[in-house]
């Protein structure tokens, strides 16, 4: 019979790199948590109208990406293609929308789209969501964590932060309509895409990776000249405070993310340490989505950032932590009277030993192979259980690393040994 393979764009993340996910996700969750943020759980799947409603009907992700499908009564479920809507409507139907919530949430999201280095169907996001407040410094707090996070991996010089305002509706609604009138005037430079998008988001069109187009689009009108008063404080309030915590950016004045529900501040984190797949990090303010969702109208702002463009990067600057090793301390017991005294040793090391990595021989074999794998498990030391070790209550004791003869202790001394080894071992 034919192998069964994944699923194209949904991809297996084996032991070996599974060390360097924990590293990100436990740093990322420290970094938040000295922040004040908790961590909230959502659904893989929820209602595809909850998306259609939140990112857009005409974006792409609901156009062409989106995996939905009926469920048993017919109605029409989706896998995330993104957590904020999630988030959102969990808030609303969990009553959190009344005070300020600091939320982040981890898992996999879902789009079908051409799978290629560091963009896959099935990917992984850390988001992170503030409800409740509308001034600038909730985006500047946001801004400021994600910078303390890449210092923490160690990849904060290869990254560039790129900021932008899209005002409140009625600027964006202007500036639409001019955007319109001189992309129609200049429809013979368009890419197929953005003629696409012409009709249905031309804002998007801002950020098309065509050449011609973005030469066309220099001359094109600019948003921040379409900004009110207000919007325009709260960008330059916002830039102020980065300022002052010395946190460096770029206006990026076609900046536009690529999700209807964003209003004022915009804002990515780049790299070119990665190719085309340069995007690390990307949020900002999206005032109106909670009450579109059915809730209060509640300020709300926030980010999400992909964690195979971490790993990935991570690696290229060579940040990834050492793997770790395997076992510790491998037991081997050789002959059939030493089965069940090899479980209870084992055991019994566990207990007394807290966090002791201890891997035990399983499937028997000769005392070679089984040393063989000893050696191959990353050890420093294996405990070597024999039928005269049992019969005399001692275990025998190979230094794996670093040299050294085996030796034999009492069973009681055990503890203290493998204390001192791992000890020595972390100096």
């Amino acid at each position: 019979m034919n192998q069964i393979r994944a699923i194209r764009g949904m991809n297996d993340i084996l032991p070996e790199e599974v060390h360097l996910w924990q590293h990100l996700e436990q740093t990322i969750s420290d970094v938040l948590g000295g922040y004040g943020y908790r961590e909230i759980r959502l659904p893989i799947v929820e209602q595809t109208a909850l998306f259609s409603r939140a990112i857009g009907e005409v974006t792409d992700i609901v156009e062409k990406e989106m995996y939905s499908f009926p469920d048993r009564k017919g109605q029409s479920l989706a896998l995330r293609p993104e957590g904020t809507a999630g988030c959102v409507r969990a808030v609303n139907q969990h009553g959190m929308a009344g005070t300020q919530q600091k939320l982040w949430y981890a898992g996999p999201m879902f789009r079908y789209e051409r799978p290629q280095k560091g963009r896959q169907r099935q990917f992984h996001q850390v988001g992170v969501e503030v409800f409740g407040t509308a001034t600038p410094d909730v985006e500047a707090e946001l801004i400021l964590l994600s910078a303390r996070l890449w210092r923490a991996l160690g990849i904060d010089s290869a990254t560039q932060l790129q900021l932008n305002s899209l005002g409140d509706l009625p600027a964006r609604a202007r500036y639409r309509t001019a955007l319109v009138d001189y992309l129609d005037s200049h429809a013979t430079q368009l890419d197929e895409d953005s003629l696409r998008r012409l009709e249905t988001n031309p804002l998007r069109i801002l950020d098309s990776k065509s050449e011609t187009t973005q030469a066309m689009l220099a001359s094109a009108p600019v948003l921040s000249d379409y900004l009110d008063d207000e919007a325009t404080e709260h960008f330059a309030r916002l830039r102020e405070i980065l300022d002052a915590a010395g946190v460096s950016y770029v206006i990026n004045p076609r900046l536009v993310r690529g999700l209807d529900y964003y209003n004022r501040t915009v804002f990515e984190w780049v790299t070119d340490a990665l190719g085309a797949q340069g995007t690390i990090c990307a949020g900002g303010r999206y005032d109106g989505l909670v009450e579109q969702l059915g809730g209060k109208n509640t300020p709300a702002a926030g980010f999400a950032m992909g964690l195979e463009r971490l790993v990935l990067l991570l690696q290229e600057l060579q940040q990834a932590p050492p793997t770790p090793e395997q076992a510790q301390i491998y037991l081997v017991a050789v002959g059939d009277a030493t089965e069940l005294a090899g479980v209870q040793l084992a055991e019994a090391l566990r207990d007394q030993v807290p966090g002791l990595k201890l891997m035990m021989h399983c499937g028997g074999g000769s005392f070679k192979s089984q040393m063989k794998k000893a050696d191959r498990s990353g050890a420093i030391a294996a405990l070597i259980l024999g039928e005269q070790e049992v019969a005399d209550r001692q275990v025998s004791i190979k230094p794996l690393r670093g040299g050294g003869e085996q030796y034999s202790v009492p069973t009681e001394q055990v503890v203290t040994i493998i204390r001192e080894l791992i000890e020595h071992e972390e100096e």
